[in-house]
């Protein structure tokens, strides 16, 4: 795999020619090839190289896809009847409580009506008394008083229609939150097709964003999310609540819902997000990047073992610009060459001239982090 390429029609025994180093230093040119030094080539002694000792490092990796910023609760404010505004109390932009009187609209010919219902409850109630009484002793029949309970009974309904009526007059906000601007003004006549005002609880936000179906089995309740918004540079966190039960079928995505806290009311409803959520958050075994050897079918890192080179087949997993994740095919302890690859073979002599590591910041943070962008 790693044999010397000779230079065409060179003689029996000559040695190779070196390409490399354009001053003539063939031994020199050989080492800044390898990166290691370049004793194991032709003169029989062992390869220099650069060794990593295999240690585990925090792994996380994530998925960043776009979201959208809503409100908790929201409703638009529309009237259920049509009338004149007689009250108007909406504070533009203004917090209200919730059951507060937003609306008023007229009501004085139901108010009106609701008396006229009343009088006649009454004298209705005061004919069935009288008629109970002359029943018991025998003065009517059964159905006489059916009747007039009967009429006892409608002048109560037409009663509690009116009042239903008179409850469509008012409206209250249905939960706390803050009111948006108005597009009505006081003494305007509405109907159920005018938008009076917008609220929304935003004391709590909702995030909305999808991730590839991929990673549906690895999201649930309570997972972690972070974000970014335009105009701002700090992160907001939030916290996974519910999940779309289906994948849709036209992205192929997973719809995931977050619940964000805006006690402090920095973020607005409808904003664009960046959001970045943590699939897998673990401590596994890594190596650099220039340590693994791609094959064929498989992949190999060379273990350096009682100064020999060892080569082993790995399983990867993750993998960053500079650190990839390794499964199986080595323990923690082992060291990897980094440099001079392309002059080791089986079982060769090695010496280790330098030991480098993963530590800091290259390992918690952009070596260990793989990021797959949301289709």
């Amino acid at each position: 795999m790693y044999n010397t390429y000779f230079r065409p029609g060179a003689r029996s025994g000559e040695r190779p020619a070196e390409t490399t180093a354009a001053n003539g230093n063939k031994a020199g040119g050989a080492a800044a090839a390898g990166g290691g030094g370049g004793a194991g080539r032709g003169g029989g002694g062992p390869t220099t190289v650069n060794g990593f000792i295999v240690v585990a490092q925090s792994l996380k990796e994530e998925v960043v896809s776009s979201g959208t910023l809503l409100p908790n609760e929201q409703v638009d404010v529309y009237p259920e009847i049509s009338a004149r505004i007689t009250q108007l109390n909406i504070q533009e932009g203004q917090p209200v409580a919730k059951g507060a009187l937003l609306v008023k609209l007229f009501d004085a010919d139901l108010r009106a009506q609701l008396e006229k219902l009343r009088a006649q409850e009454e004298n209705a109630r005061r004919t069935e008394e009288r008629n109970k009484q002359l029943l018991e002793r025998g003065g009517i029949s059964q159905q006489e008083y059916d009747i007039v309970t009967t009429n006892l009974r409608s002048t109560r309904a037409d009663i509690d229609l009116v009042k239903a009526n008179l409850q469509r007059t008012e409206i209250r906000a249905p939960f706390s939150g803050v009111i948006g601007l108005r597009n009505v003004s006081q003494g305007a006549f509405v109907t159920p097709n005018t938008l009076i005002a917008r609220l929304q609880q935003i004391s709590s936000l909702k995030l909305d964003f999808s991730i590839p179906e991929r990673y549906s089995s690895s999201v649930q309740p309570g997972s972690a999310v972070s974000f970014l918004i335009d105009g701002s540079n700090q992160p907001g966190q939030g916290a996974v609540y519910a999940i779309e039960p289906g994948v849709e079928q036209e992205t192929r995505n997973l719809r995931i819902r977050a619940r964000v806290n805006n006690t402090s009311a920095r973020l607005r409803p409808g904003t664009f997000a960046r959001v970045t959520l943590v699939i897998q958050n673990e401590r596994s075994l890594v190596v650099p990047t220039q340590a693994v050897i791609p094959q064929t079918r498989t992949r190999q890192v060379i273990v350096i073992k009682n100064g020999k080179a060892e080569f082993r087949d790995v399983q990867t997993g993750l993998r960053t610009a500079s650190a990839i994740q390794i499964l199986s095919g080595v323990q923690a302890g082992d060291t990897v060459a980094t440099t001079g690859l392309l002059f080791l073979k089986p079982d060769a002599p090695v010496k280790v001239a330098r030991v480098i590591t993963l530590t800091g910041a290259n390992a918690s943070a952009s070596a260990n982090t793989n990021k797959v962008a949301s289709r």
